[in-house]
This record gives structure tokens, C-alpha cells and sequence, in this order.
């Protein structure tokens, strides 16, 4: 019984959570992928374009909330998701047209695309600050748990308990929901096939008479797509906090880095990796293995690697790591 007690224990603080953020690392590790295979360069504004579509979804689900729209048991801000989608997918249009389409016609270096792209991120996160301020916004409503610890207690009889969030459980379905249907598209679509081509061998594709600049549009639609679902799902999660979009830039890119660069499974793969490092290496163990181990050998220091306040250090840590011992990461993708 102390054996379930203790595995259930690790389950509601490590694995449950651990699904669920790296669920939506996943999902933000994609966006990156899809930008870097096929526009070629590493867009380190996706954590503000994450947070620009949950400002959308904050703002949207603000206004449904006013006039007594809902959606039950499930957030509110589920239906403004297509919203924020359209509105996050027509700033990105915009910012290729006024900024990286000008470089891409001058055929600049990928790094010159990357330092646009931090300015670009700079720019977003003063918009977003200035909308909707820099405070702390919860637009998490309805049922807030699928499964409370006193129903798994009563349902089970052990004494540790297994709580499972609205938000987690949302974040875990829709993230595979849509990237099972992203992997159909790049595989089954004939849009889908033409971005694998021209992400391949450009010149080739053009001759084949693939329009670059259909594809550069979709790529950028369903990047931003993938960043807008990304961003609502972490901010119904652990709510809504502007920086800690900036923040999540560090987890999100040591996901692209461990799976493979320009690898989309690498994303994914590498997304639940550093979820379940950053998880595993800050917990506290002591009561897992005060559950499992005679009184007298109970451990009197908290059993924790690293404090919860040094979760990005674990994300850098791993990126290290790899760089040095398997650049092309897990899937064997491009080397930096």
C-alpha cells in the first residue's frame, strides 16, 4: 500500500504536470520547427507570439464572461480560440511583410533573419504589456478539476491523493488532437508536401512550380496557430503573466535543440523531455521515500537535486549538454 501511496504521490506532483507543460512545449516547439525547416532561421519571438494570442483569448474571454456567455464545466476561453488563432496569424502576416519579407528578397544570412526576430520580440512584448498590463490575469473559469484529491481518495482508499486539472486535461487531449492533425497535413496534404519540398531544396521546389510565397503564409499561419493554442493552454494552466512567456523562450528552444533541429517529432519528443527533467530534478522527495523506506531510515533534508526556482537552469543544463555531446539531438537534425 505505502508502495501505491508513494506512486501516486509522484504522479500528482511530477507526472500529471509534467504531461501537461510539456505538452505545451511541445506545441510552442513546433511553431519553431515549422519556421526554422522551412523559412530557415530560429524566431526567437515565438514566446511573445504564445502571449500575444493569450492576451487575445484574455481579452475575448473577458467579453463573452460580461455578457454571460460560457462554456459549462470547460473554460470560456476554448471559444475564443479561433479568434485569437485569426488575430495572432494576421500579425505574424504582417510582421513577415514589413520586416522578414524585405530580407528575404535581399537573400540575407539567417542570422541577420535572427536579430530581426529579437527586435520583433521586444516589439511584441511592449505591445502586450501595454494592452493588457503587466499584472497577473486568471481567465480560467468553469469546472477547475476533472478528478479532486478527496474523490481519488475515497475512490481508491489510499491516503495520498490524485488530483487532475480542467486545464491539464485540456492541455494533454488538444495538444495531441493538434499534433496528430498537424503530422496528417505535412504528410497527407498536397499544401503539406509542397512546404516538406520547398523546406528540402528551395530552388528545386520553385521549379516545380511550388508558390514560395503560399507556402511561406501557411507556414507562418499554422506557426502561429500552434503558438496561440501553446499560449492559452499555459495560461489557463498556471495563469497568465506576460514575462513568463519571455521565460518559457529558454524551455521551448532546448525542446527544438534535444529533439533534432528542424525535426517535428524531435519537438515533441524534446518538449516532454525537458518537461520531465525540470519536473523530476526540482521535486522533493522526501515524502516519496519516507513512503517507502522503514521510519529509521526516513531522510531528514527534502531529497530535492535543485529548487523550483532553478527550473530554467535545468532547461539551459540539458541545452549544454547536448550541444556538446549529440548536436543533431535525438532525431538527428541539423547541426547549429
Amino acid at each position: 500500500m505505502d508502495v501505491l501511496n508513494a506512486l501516486v504521490l509522484l504522479a500528482n506532483f511530477v507526472l500529471v504536470p509534467a504531461l501537461s507543460y510539456g505538452a505545451q512545449l511541445a506545441l510552442g516547439a513546433l511553431g519553431v520547427t515549422l519556421i526554422y525547416s522551412v523559412l530557415r532561421f530560429a524566431n526567437f519571438a515565438q514566446g511573445e507570439t504564445m502571449a500575444f494570442g493569450a492576451m487575445v483569448a484574455v481579452l475575448l474571454t473577458g467579453v463573452l464572461q460580461s455578457v454571460g456567455i460560457s462554456l459549462g464545466f470547460l473554460p470560456t476561453a476554448l471559444l475564443t480560440l479561433p479568434l485569437a488563432i485569426a488575430a495572432t496569424a494576421l500579425l505574424c502576416l504582417l510582421t513577415d511583410k514589413w520586416v522578414y519579407q524585405y530580407y528575404r528578397t535581399q537573400r540575407s544570412r539567417p542570422i541577420t533573419f535572427v536579430m530581426a526576430s529579437v527586435g520583433v520580440m521586444f516589439i511584441m512584448n511592449g505591445l502586450v504589456r501595454v494592452i493588457l498590463g503587466p499584472g497577473d490575469q486568471y481567465f480560467s473559469d468553469g469546472e477547475r478539476f476533472i478528478m479532486t484529491v478527496p474523490d481519488f481518495r475515497v475512490w481508491t482508499g489510499l491516503e495520498e491523493g490524485l488530483a487532475l486539472k480542467t486545464s491539464q486535461g485540456l492541455s494533454i487531449v488538444l495538444a495531441l488532437l493538434l499534433m496528430a492533425w498537424l503530422f496528417w497535413f505535412l504528410q497527407k496534404t498536397k499544401t503539406g508536401k509542397a512546404m516538406r519540398a520547398y523546406a528540402d531544396n528551395e530552388n528545386l521546389a520553385l521549379l516545380s512550380g511550388i508558390d514560395p510565397q503560399r507556402v511561406v503564409r501557411i507556414t507562418w499561419i499554422l506557426s502561429a496557430t500552434l503558438a496561440t493554442v501553446a499560449g492559452v493552454l499555459y495560461g489557463l494552466d498556471k495563469g497568465y503573466k506576460p514575462l513568463s512567456y519571455f521565460h518559457l523562450l529558454l524551455p521551448v528552444f532546448a525542446a527544438v535543440i534535444v529533439g533534432g533541429i528542424g525535426r517535428p517529432i524531435g519537438a515533441v519528443v524534446g518538449g516532454f523531455v525537458i518537461a520531465f527533467s525540470e519536473a523530476l530534478i526540482t521535486y522533493a522527495y522526501k515524502k516519496f521515500f519516507m513512503l517507502l523506506l522503514p521510519a529509521e531510515w526516513a531522510p531528514e533534508s527534502l531529497m530535492q537535486f535543485l529548487s523550483t526556482e532553478y527550473k530554467s537552469a535545468v532547461s539551459f543544463m540539458i541545452l549544454v549538454i547536448v550541444l556538446l555531446v549529440r548536436p543533431t539531438g535525438i532525431f538527428k537534425g541539423k547541426v547549429i
